[in-house]
């Protein structure tokens, strides 16, 4: 009878957003709107992926707070760890890393003989030190959520996809010619996976509202040099 009166029986056909959280039936604009704030509301997430910038490719895995952040970084061979607890950050690397960085620092002699001493330690960068914002982006959970959930021009739908084999939804920015992000259609509508734009990288988002307890290594295990990342003659 279904189908004799609606014309055709794809007219009964279940519908694709039962028993989801809803935002499937909203336009690209209100996901994208309830997406973004459910992110910048979440207490924790993990970002694993890479990103390219200025021409260079970052292999991220970190785990983020509002009070701050924890993981690894690696680029152009080099792979480091970072700890941010509020305004305390700390770097963590190999013997070579920190040989490398030696061999980039004014008075290079002082520093190329530290390097061997700083093998997995954590060293506290300096707030005044060039290398801190830098550093400490990776660690942001506002600035990098900001960043790479902005959608430019007018956003659109991208139809449906999956992650983690959760469903979800897609919207894409340009008209959708720009990043996309993929909404989740189960609980809470966070962003669980992002393409950038111009094949710029790829990041999964998960682990939302996760337990995190930032703690600062101990004093055994941590090598400060005051107002200086490496010491310097």
């Amino acid at each position: 009878m279904c189908a004799a009166l609606l014309g055709g029986l794809g007219a009964c056909g279940k519908d694709p957003d039962e028993g989801t959280n809803g935002v499937g039936k909203l336009s690209a604009e209100q996901i994208h709107r309830k997406t973004t704030a459910a992110a910048g509301g979440a207490r924790s997430v993990r970002l694993k992926g890479n990103l390219i910038s200025g021409g260079h490719t970052y292999t991220l895995d970190m785990r983020l707070t509002a009070e701050g952040g924890t993981g690894t970084v690696r680029t152009e061979g080099a792979d480091f760890s970072l700890l941010r607890v509020g305004e305390h950050l700390y770097l963590r690397a190999g013997a070579a890393f920190w040989e490398h960085e030696a061999g980039d620092a004014k008075g290079g002699g002082s520093a190329k003989t530290a390097a061997g001493k700083l093998d997995k330690k954590y060293v506290k960068v300096p707030p005044k030190d060039p290398s801190y914002p830098r550093l400490s982006l990776f660690t942001d959970k506002k600035t990098l959520l900001d960043g790479l959930l902005g959608l430019d021009g007018e956003v659109v739908g991208a139809g449906r996809g999956e992650s983690g084999g959760v469903r979800t939804v897609r919207v894409a920015g340009d008209k959708g010619a720009g990043a996309r992000i993929d909404v989740s259609l189960e609980g809470e509508p966070y962003p669980l996976k992002l393409r950038r734009a111009g094949d710029a990288g790829t990041v999964a988002l998960s682990s939302w509202n996760a337990a995190l307890d930032l703690k600062e290594p101990g004093l055994d295990e941590t090598v400060d040099y005051g107002d200086r990342l490496l010491p310097q003659t």
